[in-house]
C-alpha cells in the first residue's frame, strides 16, 4: 500500500470538466496575457481575503520581491534597512529581502506552533528596523494581533508571508488582511495551487497597489511607457482561470483537510513524537501536518518503506545555506533543533480513510 504525500492529479481530477471548460475558453478568447480572467480572479481572490486590492504575480518569490521593491520607491524602504523574519522559514522569503539589498534579522520561532515570536521579535527591534515579515507557517495564522500591536508601537510596516496559509484567519479575519501587504504562491501544492507557477499581491493601500502593479509590467501603467525599473512578473490568463475554478472550492478542501488533521491529533498517540500545537483549529488550514521527534530519520526510514511519503519542511534553514555564508556564524538553537527534528506526513483533501487509518497505525507501532 502506498500513501502518497500529496496525489495532484486526483487533486485536480475532482474539477477536470471545469477546468477544461476554463481552458478551452481562455485558448479561444485568443487573449493570453492581463485580460478578463486575470482580472476577474483578482476581484474574486481580493473579496476572499476581504482585502481591497488584489494583484496577480508570477509566482510567491516575486510577490515577496516586489512588495518590498515597492515600498522603495515609495520611500519607506531605503537599502540597509533591516527587515525581521523568522529563522526557520523558507528561504525565498530571505530571498526577497537580500535580493532588494535590505537586511534579514532572522528570530527564533515560538517552539511550539513554529511561527513568528512576538517576544523575540520585539527583542531585536533597532533603529534600522523598518519592517516585520511574518510567515504563517504549515497553514496556522501567526499571533498578527500581538504583531500588529509591536508593528504600531515602532512605527514598522508588516507584512505577511501568506504562501502556506491561503483562508487561514485569526478571529475571522483571513491572512492578506492583516499587514500592509501580504504575499501568496499558488504553486500547485499549496492550499490553492495553480498548474504551475503563479502567486499575488494583497493590501489595502491603493497607492501601493498602483506602484506593484505598474512594476511587475515592466515598469509601466501604460504600453511603451515606463514608469519604473520593473519586471515581468504577471498572472497569466490560463492560470488565472484556473484559480478561478478551485477558489470556489476552496473551503471545502480545507474543511477536509481539517478532517484529516483532527483525525491525526486524536489518533495518533506514540509517545515519542509531538504533535503540532493547534491555536486555533477553526483558523489553521493546514497545508502540512507537521511532527517532531529526536530520532526523525529513523521515522522517515520506516514511513517511507511502509509506503508512507513524507517530506521535510525543512531540512536546513536559511542562515545555513550555502548562498548566505555570510550568517553561517549566527546560532539559533530552536530553528536549528526544529529542522533535525521535524517530519511531514501525508495530508490533503483526497486522502482515503483507509489512507488514514494506515498512517496512524503505522505512527503507533514505531518504536
Amino acid at each position: 500500500m502506498t500513501v502518497p504525500f500529496l496525489d495532484l492529479k486526483e487533486i485536480n481530477a475532482q474539477y477536470r470538466e471545469e477546468l477544461v471548460t476554463a481552458i478551452t475558453n481562455v485558448l479561444d478568447s485568443g487573449w493570453y496575457i492581463q485580460s478578463s480572467e486575470v482580472e476577474r480572479f483578482e476581484n474574486s481572490f481580493s473579496n476572499y481575503c476581504n482585502v481591497d486590492h488584489c494583484i496577480g504575480v508570477g509566482n510567491g518569490l516575486d510577490a515577496l520581491t516586489l512588495i518590498l521593491r515597492a515600498y522603495k520607491s515609495l520611500g519607506r524602504l531605503n537599502d540597509g534597512d533591516e527587515i525581521i523574519v523568522p529563522a526557520n522559514t523558507y528561504i525565498a522569503t530571505v530571498l526577497s529581502i537580500t535580493e532588494n539589498n535590505l537586511v534579514p534579522i532572522f528570530v527564533e520561532p515560538d517552539e511550539e506552533t513554529y511561527n513568528l515570536c512576538p517576544e523575540n521579535t520585539k527583542e531585536v527591534i533597532t533603529s534600522k528596523t523598518k519592517a516585520i515579515m511574518a510567515v504563517h507557517l504549515y497553514g496556522q495564522i501567526c499571533d498578527m494581533k500581538a504583531l500588529e500591536m509591536i508593528s504600531k508601537e515602532y512605527n514598522l510596516l508588516l507584512f505577511e508571508d501568506c504562501a502556506q496559509a491561503h483562508g487561514a484567519s485569526l478571529g475571522g479575519k483571513k491572512v492578506g488582511n492583516w499587514g500592509d501587504a501580504s504575499a501568496f504562491s499558488f504553486f500547485p501544492g499549496k492550499v490553492l495551487g495553480a498548474l504551475g507557477d503563479a502567486g499575488a499581491v494583497t493590501t489595502n493601500n491603493e497607492e501601493l497597489a498602483k506602484v506593484i502593479r505598474a512594476m511587475a509590467n515592466y515598469g509601466s501603467e501604460k504600453k511603451y511607457i515606463n514608469i519604473y525599473q520593473g519586471i515581468n512578473s504577471r498572472l497569466d490568463e490560463i492560470q488565472a482561470c484556473i484559480l478561478g475554478v478551485k477558489l470556489k472550492y476552496l473551503d471545502n478542501e480545507i474543511n477536509k483537510r481539517r478532517s484529516v488533521a483532527k483525525r491525526y491529533l486524536e489518533g495518533i498517540s506514540n509517545p515519542l513524537l509531538t504533535l503540532p500545537k493547534i491555536m486555533d483549529y477553526e483558523g489553521h488550514v493546514f497545508h502540512l501536518f507537521v511532527v517532531r521527534l529526536q530520532e526523525r530519520e529513523r521515522l522517515n526510514n520506516y514511513l517511507n518503506k511502509s509506503g508512507i511519503q513524507t517530506l521535510i519542511h525543512y531540512p536546513i534553514a536559511p542562515h545555513l545555506q550555502e548562498a548566505y555564508p555570510q550568517f553561517h556564524k549566527l546560532k539559533f538553537p530552536i530553528t536549528e533543533n526544529i529542522q533535525d527534528e521535524i517530519l511531514s506526513i501525508p495530508i490533503s483533501p483526497v486522502l482515503s480513510e483507509k489512507d488514514i487509518e494506515f498512517t496512524i497505525e503505522k505512527i503507533n507501532d514505531f518504536s
